[in-house]
C-alpha cells in the first residue's frame, strides 16, 4: 500500500503527458455526440470517482448526471430508455459482471458508452464503444489508492476536454494541471497525516464529511478506514450531517472534515460550527485553519476541482498508518480480494 501511494505523482505525470492525446480524442467524440444526460456506473472505490464525475458533469458541462443502480439492470431486469445518454462505466479492473451488463444494456437501449478502467483489455472496456486507460500500472495492495486518484484525473481531463469542444485542454488548464505531480509529491513528503494516526488507535467509530467536490473524498476516506483498519466510518455530505446524524457527534467520535477554499468549503463552515457546539473532535483537511477544528492536515490551496486529487493522498496515508497502529495488515484486509465480482 505504501508503494502504491508513493507512485501517485508519477501516475499523474503519465496521464498528463503520454495519455493526454488519447483522452482528448475520446472527449472530442463525446462532444460531437452532445449527450443530453450522463449516467455513471461503478462499485466501491470507483463509485466515489464516479460521484466526482457527476459533480464535474453537472457543474462544468451543465448536463444532468447521476449514478446508475446496477442491480436495477441485473437483479430486476430493468431496461430504461437511454436514448441520448452517455453511460460511463468506471472500474479499476473492468471485470465486474454487473457493470459490464449495465454498459451492454445501455448500448442496447440506445446510449453511447464509455469505460474508464486500469485494464484496457477488460470485459468492461470491450463492452463499451470507447475506453480510457488510466495507466496506473499494477496495484499491489487490495485497498485501491493510485487507481482511484488516476480515475479522478482521467475524468477531470475528459470532462474539461468535452467542455472545450475539440477535446484539447485550454493552455491555462494544462499549466495548472502540470503542477499536480509536484504538489502531490509535496503532500506525500509531509508527515502530518501519519503523525495523527496514534490519536485514533482506540477509536470505536469515526465520521467523514465534505460538500461538493469534497464529498467523494469523504466517502473514499471512510471506505479506506473500514477496509484497512476495520474502523466503522460513516461518510456524510456536510448538508446531510446536519439533517439528523449530527446528534451522534461528541468528543469521542473523531470527525475528518474536508474543507477547501471554494464554495464547497465555504458551505462547510456552518457544519463545523455545529460540530463545535457538540464538542466534536474535528480534524480539517484543507489549505487553512478553520474555526471548530482542533487540528488540520494541510493541503495546497488549488482550484476546487483539483482538490480531490490532492486531499485524498494524506488521508490514504492516515488510513494505512492507523491500520498499522491498530495491529492490522493494510495490504491484506480480511475477507477481501483485489477484484470483486457482483451481479
Amino acid at each position: 500500500m505504501a508503494a502504491d501511494i508513493a507512485e501517485q505523482p508519477e501516475v499523474y505525470a503519465r496521464l498528463l503527458d503520454a495519455q493526454a492525446p488519447a483522452i482528448a480524442e475520446v472527449a472530442a467524440r463525446i462532444a460531437q455526440w452532445a449527450p443530453r444526460h450522463v449516467v455513471f456506473t461503478a462499485r466501491g472505490t470507483s463509485d466515489h470517482a464516479a460521484l466526482y464525475g457527476t459533480y464535474l458533469t453537472e457543474i462544468r458541462l451543465g448536463i444532468p448526471a447521476g449514478l446508475a443502480s446496477p442491480s436495477a439492470y441485473t437483479v430486476y431486469g430493468a431496461r430504461p430508455d437511454l436514448r441520448g445518454a452517455l453511460v460511463v462505466g468506471v472500474s479499476q479492473s473492468g471485470g465486474s459482471p454487473d457493470l459490464c451488463e449495465v454498459v451492454r444494456v445501455a448500448r442496447e437501449q440506445g446510449a453511447h458508452t464509455l469505460a474508464v478502467t486500469n485494464n484496457p483489455e477488460s470485459p468492461l472496456a470491450q463492452a463499451a464503444e470507447l475506453s480510457i486507460d488510466v495507466v496506473a500500472g499494477h496495484e499491489r495492495a487490495v485497498a485501491a489508492t493510485k487507481t482511484y486518484s488516476a480515475e479522478l484525473l482521467a475524468l477531470l481531463m475528459l470532462i474539461e476536454g468535452v467542455r472545450a469542444g475539440d477535446g484539447a485542454l485550454p493552455a491555462e488548464e494544462r499549466a495548472a494541471l502540470a503542477e499536480l505531480p509536484g504538489l502531490a509529491q509535496g503532500l506525500l513528503d509531509d508527515p502530518t497525516a501519519g503523525q495523527l494516526a496514534p490519536r485514533y488507535r482506540f477509536a470505536a467509530r469515526t465520521v467523514t464529511t465534505g460538500r461538493g467536490y469534497a464529498y467523494p473524498t469523504a466517502r473514499e476516506t471512510a471506505l479506506k478506514l473500514m477496509e484497512t483498519s476495520y474502523l466503522p466510518a460513516l461518510a456524510f455530505s456536510g448538508a446531510d450531517l446536519l439533517h439528523g446524524p449530527l446528534a451522534m457527534a461528541d468528543p469521542d467520535v473523531p470527525v475528518l472534515a474536508v474543507v477547501g477554499s471554494g464554495p464547497g468549503g465555504a458551505a462547510m463552515r456552518e457544519v463545523l460550527a455545529r460540530l463545535d457546539e457538540r464538542r466534536a473532535d474535528v480534524v480539517a483537511i484543507g489549505p487553512s485553519d478553520v474555526d471548530g477544528a482542533a487540528l488540520r492536515i494541510p493541503t495546497p490551496d488549488v482550484d476546487e476541482r483539483y482538490a480531490p486529487l490532492l486531499d485524498i493522498l494524506p488521508l490514504q496515508r492516515l488510513a494505512m498508518e492507523l491500520a498499522l497502529h491498530r495491529g492490522e495488515n493494510p495490504d491484506a484486509p480480511r475477507g477481501l480480494k483485489k477484484v470483486t465480482t457482483t451481479l
